[in-house]
C-alpha cells in the first residue's frame, strides 16, 4: 500500500468514525449553544435592566422583545443540545444573532461594541455550519 493510498484510507476510517460524525458535532452544538442559554439566564435574572436597555436602543414593545428574546435564547439553546429540530433552530438562533449584532452592536468605533459585533457574525458562521451539515449522531434528530 502506497503512502497516499494509506492516508486515503485513514482520512475515510476517521471520517465514518464515532469522534467526527457523534462526539464533536455534539460538543460543538453544547458550546455554541452556551452562550444563547448563559445569555437567557442573564436576561432572567434582571428582566428590568433588559427591558430598559431593549427601549434604549429604540425597540417598539421592549416587554414582548424581552420575552422573545428570553424564550429564543433558552428553548433554542436547549433544544441546539439534545439536537431537536436541529437545523431549524440553528437558523433561528443563526438570524437572532445577526439581529442582535445589527441592532444592539452597530456602534463599530467602539471597541467592545466591535469586538460583540463580530462575535455575533462569528457565532452567526457557526451556526450555518449546523444549519447545513445537521446535530450529528448523537442528536435528537438523528434517533428520528
Amino acid at each position: 500500500m502506497s503512502y497516499s493510498d494509506a492516508i486515503a484510507q485513514c482520512a475515510e476510517t476517521l471520517s465514518h468514525s464515532a469522534l467526527i460524525n457523534g462526539v464533536t458535532p455534539l460538543t460543538g452544538r453544547v458550546l455554541l449553544a452556551a452562550i444563547f442559554l448563559l445569555s437567557g439566564i442573564s436576561k432572567i435574572s434582571d428582566p428590568a435592566g433588559t427591558i430598559g436597555y431593549i427601549n434604549m436602543v429604540g425597540l417598539p414593545f421592549p416587554s414582548l422583545s424581552y420575552g422573545a428574546a428570553v424564550v429564543t435564547e433558552i428553548l433554542g439553546s436547549i433544544a441546539l443540545i439534545l439536537g431537536f429540530q436541529t437545523r431549524i433552530v440553528a437558523l433561528i438562533l443563526a438570524l437572532f444573532s445577526v439581529a442582535t449584532a445589527l441592532t444592539f452592536h452597530n456602534n463599530l468605533s467602539d471597541l467592545n461594541q466591535f469586538i460583540h459585533f463580530f462575535k455575533n457574525i462569528a457565532m452567526t458562521g457557526g451556526l450555518l455550519q449546523v444549519v447545513a451539515f445537521g446535530a450529528g449522531r448523537y442528536s435528537l434528530d438523528a434517533g428520528r
